[in-house]
């Protein structure tokens, strides 16, 4: 009788999933707070939390997540904002976002928030990002900062979050120090185009920050095409871009893509709670991937959507992903990255050893047709 090896259980996944080397591009820092540091810095600004204890504010945030719902879903990030809203509070939140990316075996990561949102705090965009550079800093992680700009507000509020990227780009800071490296809009696109920006993207783009879109998430995919004539090089989600990859145009699709050369930051178990996907089973990343699509998975919020990088690794292997599959992803996304070449560079170097140790034939991912 043949010997079969057995079916890896979850657990075993996700111990599998902790070894593989990770490249982070997609986490909110306002949507990745510790439960328990949430708690904590909830208190000493005397604002009540909805529930008084670690677990209970955890399932708290799971009923959130677990809704149905993108406005209950997003109901959390009011607390979060006014919980890190000085900037020790945002210094620490840095910091431990990054400590727990390399605990999760992250060797590269970014991560993204908009700074103008403590304003109202009485906290200056500069002052934000100075003490969100000042936390990851304190990190051995090579990483970076985002400056998010929310696309519902203002064309004024907009530029001014443009100009804070462009101020705060110090491409020659020394090594080891965090710096600002991309600028996103972030928020509803349904109503709010990024074509109504485009002079000030290209503004950004000649100042030398990577672009990065939330496009094609609770909109179409023709979004996604529309950011990536923008000038983005990466799309935050892009998950409706299999609905045009599937249709009659495809071809033309993704030659499009292709010629953008654009990378797709994928956040599943995001997507499942805000609804951009029925299930991880059939998440269009998996489409996307058969399509050729350079694409990478990321946790978006750590908080909101109770998961970190390992589990969504293991999801995805459970889903029907090989661990090579992950492991390209992974070097696609260390390729896409917005960090200097050196820290690319290592990224690639610890993934590709990490394949060599595990005996993982050279990944390929698709080619287009």
């Amino acid at each position: 009788m043949r010997n079969v090896p057995p079916v890896p259980t979850a657990a075993d996944l996700l111990h599998r999933a902790r070894q593989l080397p990770k490249v982070l591009l997609h986490e909110h820092l306002d949507g990745g707070l510790r439960v328990a540091t949430l708690l904590d810095l909830l208190h000493q600004r005397g604002i009540a939390p909805p529930a008084g204890d670690e677990d209970t504010l955890a399932a708290w945030f799971d009923a959130r997540a677990h809704a149905g719902s993108l406005e209950e879903y997003l109901r959390g990030f009011a607390l979060t904002v006014a919980a890190m809203a000085t900037p020790e509070a945002m210094a620490r939140v840095a910091f431990e976002a990054a400590e727990d990316a390399r605990a999760e075996g992250c060797v590269l990561a970014e991560f993204r928030i908009a700074p103008l949102l403590f304003e109202p705090f009485g906290v200056s965009g500069e002052a934000a990002v100075a003490a969100l550079l000042d936390g990851l800093s304190r990190s051995p992680l090579p990483s970076g900062l985002i400056v998010c700009a929310m696309r519902h507000e203002s064309d004024a509020q907009i530029a001014r979050a443009a100009d804070l990227a462009i101020h705060c780009h110090q491409p020659g800071a020394h090594a080891g120090a965090a710096q600002v490296v991309g600028f996103d809009l972030a928020g509803p696109e349904a109503g709010f185009p990024a074509s109504r920006h485009a002079a000030l993207l290209r503004r950004v783009r000649d100042a030398g920050l990577g672009l990065t879109l939330h496009a094609g998430e609770a909109d179409g995919g023709d979004r996604v095409l529309e950011a990536a004539r923008l000038g983005a090089s990466r799309i935050g989600h892009g998950v409706r871009l299999a609905d045009l990859i599937g249709g009659p145009d495809a071809a033309q699709v993704l030659a499009e893509v292709q010629r953008h050369h654009i990378h797709l930051e994928i956040c599943p178990t995001s997507n499942l709670h805000t609804g951009a996907a029925a299930s991880l089973a059939l998440h269009p990343i998996h489409a996307l991937w058969r399509a050729g699509v350079s694409l990478s998975f990321h946790t978006d919020n750590r908080l909101m959507s109770r998961i970190d990088h390992s589990g969504e690794a293991a999801g995805l292997v459970a889903a029907g992903f090989g661990w090579a599959e992950l492991l390209q992803m992974g070097l696609d996304a260390a390729a896409a990255s917005f960090l200097p070449a050196a820290a690319r560079a290592a990224a690639t170097d610890r993934l590709r050893a990490w394949a060599a140790a595990e005996g993982l034939a050279p990944p390929q991912r698709p080619t287009a047709p």
